[in-house]
C-alpha cells in the first residue's frame, strides 16, 4: 500500500505531539481521513456535529494544556464553519492549527462544486495561512504552521487539494528549475527568552518601590505564574485585580485580591483603580480602557509577551517584554519590602465587605431561583481540581462573582471575541485533556441552543462533562444592556414553549434533570456530579435578575430609568427583584 501524501500530514502532527484532532468528515478531506486511519495509533479524531464546535474544541484544548489545538473540516462550508471558534482563539492567543479541503487543483478557478478558496477566506484570521500544491511541500510546512501558532500565539492554517491528499508522499510531479531542493525541517519550537533586560527590570523597581498605592492587573498570561504573583502582591503590599479570562491566576479566597474588573467585576477593584498611583500589569492586553486608571493619575509597568502589545493599552513608563513567571522572578529581589500595608488593609476590608454582599445574593429561598444560587451551590459542591468552562452572556457575570478559585481550580471563557456558544465545546476539549478531572460546562439556554448537538458528541466518546444551564428563556445579558442604553427591551425573551433541555440529555443516554424551584437546586447538581457519564441540569432561573456592574454611574441609573419610563414590557417584575437584592446585600 502506496505511502500517501496525508500520513506524510499526520506523522509529522504526532511529532509534534498532537493526540486529537477535533472534526467532521467531508468529500473534500477523504485522503486526511484515510491519513487519520492509518494512524489512529498515533492521533485521535473526535468526531464532532458541527465544525464551529470542532475549532471551540480546539481553542480550549489549547487555553488548557498550552499546546496546539487542531481542528478539522471538509472544503467549502465546512471550512467556513471553522470560521468562529478561529477567531476565538486568534483573539484570546491560543496556539491552533486548522485544517482544511480544497477541490482538485486540475479545476481551481472554473467554479467547480464548493470551489471556496478557504486561504483567502483565513487570510484576516491565520498568522500562517498556506494552500499545499505539492506533495513535496509536506511535512515541512506543517513545521511552519504549528510553530508559527506557538510563536505568534494564534491560528495557523494549511488548505489541501483533493488530489495532494493522495497523491504518493514526497512526490515531485514537477521539474526544480530553481537552486531549490525539497523543502526539509524540524518538528521543534524554541520559547524565546522569557526574562526582560536588566534595565528594564531597575527601571520597574524603581517606580514600584517609589509607590504608595501600588496594585497589580494580571491576566491569563499570568496563569502560569501564581506563586510569583502572590510573592510580588506580598512584597508590595499591593492588592491584585484579576481580568476574567485570568480569574484562575490566584485563589479568589487569597487575602491579596480584591477580584475582577469592568462590567462583571467588583467594586473595590474599581475604586482601586481609581486609587493606585502605580499600576504593574501581568500578563494582559484588558481591551476595556474605561476601566483602567486615568494615564495622568498612574505610573504603569507593564509585563508583556509580545513586543507588539506592550504600552498598547495607555501610556506605559516601563513596558517589558518577557514572559510573566521569568519577569516576575526577576522583578522580585529588587523589591523593597513594605512595612507600611495600610493600603492593602483598607482594601481587604473593602473586599469583605463585597463577598459578604455576594453571599447575602446567593438566597436558597428566592423564587425564581435567583442565578448567584445556582453558582453557589456549584461551587459548593465541585471538586477542588475542577474545571468550569463559561458562555459569554449574564452567566459570565454570575461565575465570575460566585465560583471561587481555590486549589486547583480553573475557569475558562470566551474572553476578547466574547463568543455565545463555547462552554459546552470547551469542556468536552477539556474533558479530552484531563479525564480524570472534573470538568463543568456552566452555559445560558442561549449559547447552548446553539451548539447543543455537542451533548450527544460527549455521550458517544462517554466524556462524563457536566452541564449546568441558566436558564432563562431569554438572551439575558443583551436585555440589560438595552435598557442600559435607555431603550426598552425588544426581541429578547423567546416565546412559548420553553423547551426542557434535560429531555435532550436523557434522549443521548445522558443523567438529565430539570429544576424549577430551588430546594430542588442541590440535589440534582449533586446528582449530576455523581453521575458516571454526562449529565446535565436545566435550572428555571429569574429571567428578571441584572447583572448589575460593580458600581453603577449616575449616567446609568439614568439610562436604566429611561428605559422604564419609555415602556420597559417587565418592570414591575425587575423592579421587584431589584428590591429584593438590596434587602438582601444591605438588609434594610
Amino acid at each position: 500500500m502506496a505511502r500517501i501524501a496525508s500520513e506524510s500530514l499526520i506523522e509529522r502532527l504526532a511529532e509534534w505531539g498532537v493526540d486529537t484532532v477535533f472534526g467532521m468528515p467531508g468529500d473534500g478531506i477523504n485522503g486526511i481521513m484515510e491519513g487519520l486511519r492509518r494512524h489512529r495509533d498515533k492521533v485521535r479524531f473526535v468526531l464532532v456535529h458541527h465544525e464551529e464546535a470542532a475549532a471551540f474544541m480546539a481553542t480550549g484544548y489549547a487555553k488548557a494544556t498550552g499546546r496546539i489545538g487542531v481542528c478539522l473540516a471538509t472544503s467549502g462550508p465546512g471550512g467556513i464553519h471553522l470560521l468562529n471558534g478561529l477567531y476565538d482563539a486568534k483573539l484570546d492567543h491560543a496556539p491552533v492549527l486548522a485544517i482544511t479541503g480544497m477541490q482538485e487543483t486540475a479545476v481551481l478557478g472554473t467554479g467547480y462544486q464548493q470551489e471556496v478558496h478557504l486561504d483567502r477566506v483565513f487570510e484576516d484570521v491565520a498568522e500562517y495561512n498556506m494552500m499545499v500544491t505539492n506533495p513535496e511541500q509536506l511535512p515541512a510546512v506543517v513545521d511552519l504552521a504549528v510553530r508559527a501558532a506557538y510563536a505568534r500565539r494564534g491560528v495557523a492554517h494549511l488548505t489541501i487539494p483533493n488530489d495532494v491528499q493522495v497523491a504518493e508522499a514526497g512526490e515531485a510531479p514537477f521539474a526544480h528549475v530553481g537552486p531549490v531542493r525539497a523543502p526539509q525541517s524540524t518538528a521543534a519550537y524554541l520559547r524565546p527568552p522569557g526574562v526582560p533586560r536588566q534595565e528594564h527590570l531597575d527601571a520597574a523597581a524603581e517606580v514600584l518601590n517609589a509607590a504608595e498605592r501600588p496594585a497589580l492587573l494580571v491576566g491569563a498570561g499570568a496563569l502560569h505564574a501564581r506563586e510569583e504573583v502572590l510573592a510580588v502582591a506580598a512584597a508590595l503590599g499591593a492588592p491584585v485585580v484579576k481580568t476574567l479570562p485570568g480569574k484562575a491566576v490566584i485563589p479568589d479566597d487569597s487575602p491579596y485580591t480584591t477580584g475582577g474588573i469592568g462590567l462583571l467585576g467588583t467594586r473595590p477593584s474599581e475604586e482601586l483603580m481609581d486609587d493606585a498611583d502605580a499600576l504593574l500589569m501581568v500578563g494582559t492586553n484588558y481591551p476595556y480602557t474605561k476601566y483602567l486608571p486615568r494615564p495622568e493619575k498612574v505610573r504603569v509597568v507593564q509585563i508583556e509577551a509580545d513586543p507588539a502589545r506592550a504600552g498598547a493599552r495607555m501610556p506605559t513608563d516601563v513596558p517589558m517584554v518577557g514572559d510573566a513567571r521569568d519577569a516576575l522572578r526577576a522583578l522580585l529581589p529588587l523589591l523593597d519590602p513594605r512595612e507600611d500595608v495600610s493600603h492593602l488593609r483598607a482594601y481587604q476590608k473593602k473586599t469583605a465587605a463585597w463577598r459578604s454582599d455576594m453571599e447575602a445574593l446567593e438566597n436558597p429561598e428566592r423564587d425564581p431561583i435567583a442565578p448567584q444560587y445556582v453558582v453557589s451551590v456549584l461551587d459548593d459542591l465541585a471538586a477542588g481540581d475542577a474545571v468550569m468552562t463559561c458562555d459569554s452572556g449574564t452567566v459570565a457575570t454570575w461565575a465570575a462573582r460566585h465560583w471561587t478559585i481555590r486549589d486547583g481550580r480553573e475557569f475558562y471563557l470566551s474572553g476578547n471575541l466574547a463568543s455565545m456558544a463555547p462552554g459546552l465545546p470547551y469542556a468536552i476539549a477539556m474533558q479530552h485533556a484531563y479525564p480524570g478531572r472534573q470538568v463543568i460546562a456552566y452555559v445560558g439556554d442561549g449559547g447552548f441552543a446553539m451548539l447543543m448537538a455537542e451533548f450527544l458528541t460527549a455521550a458517544r466518546h462517554g466524556l462524563p462533562v457536566k452541564v449546568v444551564i441558566n436558564n432563562n428563556n431569554s438572551l439575558g445579558q443583551i436585555l440589560w444592556e438595552q435598557m442600559v442604553l435607555g431603550y426598552p427591551e425588544h426581541g429578547v425573551r423567546f416565546p412559548d414553549p420553553e423547551p426542557d433541555y434535560s429531555a435532550w440529555a436523557v434522549s443521548c443516554g445522558g443523567f438529565g434533570a430539570k429544576v424549577t424551584k430551588p430546594g430542588d437546586v442541590a440535589g440534582a447538581i449533586g446528582a449530576a456530579l455523581a453521575h458516571d457519564g454526562p449529565a446535565l441540569v436545566d435550572v428555571a432561573v429569574n429571567p428578571n435578575e441584572p447583572p448589575m456592574p460593580g458600581k453603577v454611574t449616575y449616567e446609568q441609573a439614568k439610562k436604566f430609568a429611561q428605559a422604564f419610563l419609555k415602556g420597559q414590557p417587565h418592570r414591575a417584575a425587575i423592579a421587584t427583584t431589584l428590591f429584593k437584592d438590596r434587602i438582601e446585600k444591605f438588609g434594610d
